[in-house]
């Protein structure tokens, strides 16, 4: 036990750094909204059922739009993710689809971090 943070402290620190209790899908939509009010990045890390987890970093600009920051993120995911095992779509403008590809692993999804000001990232199982 961490004194520092007690019985109760250390046991919510376990649970968030764990994906023991994830729910994995096999397709999630980031609902993005806001416009970059500052330069930043945004860190998406994806964890396919039996594989290791893959982090993807997006780079955003300052003033750029709630649009074009969703279309960077479908940007940097196809270029870091293999497209044998994910498909990544921009959908309503402002959100991003990921879908596993045929034959591949569910997995889960979590928004790692987000720098980028005044952008909001809701991840939802669809």
């Amino acid at each position: 036990m961490n004194p520092k943070f007690g019985v109760v402290g250390t046991a919510l620190l376990l649970a968030g750094s764990t994906t023991a209790f994830a729910k994995p899908s096999d397709q999630w939509q980031l609902e993005l909204s806001g416009s970059a009010r500052s330069n930043g990045e945004i860190v998406i890390r994806l964890d396919p059922i039996g594989s290791d987890p893959i982090e993807v970093t997006a780079q955003i600009a300052e003033g750029t739009s709630e649009n074009m920051v969703a279309q960077a993120l479908v940007d940097a995911l196809r270029l870091q993710l293999s497209h044998e095992v994910f498909r990544v779509d921009r959908v309503d403008g402002e959100d991003v689809m990921i879908r596993k590809a045929h034959g591949a692993a569910d997995f889960d999804l979590q928004v790692i971090s987000n720098s980028v000001e005044h952008v909001k990232i809701s991840p939802d199982r669809e």
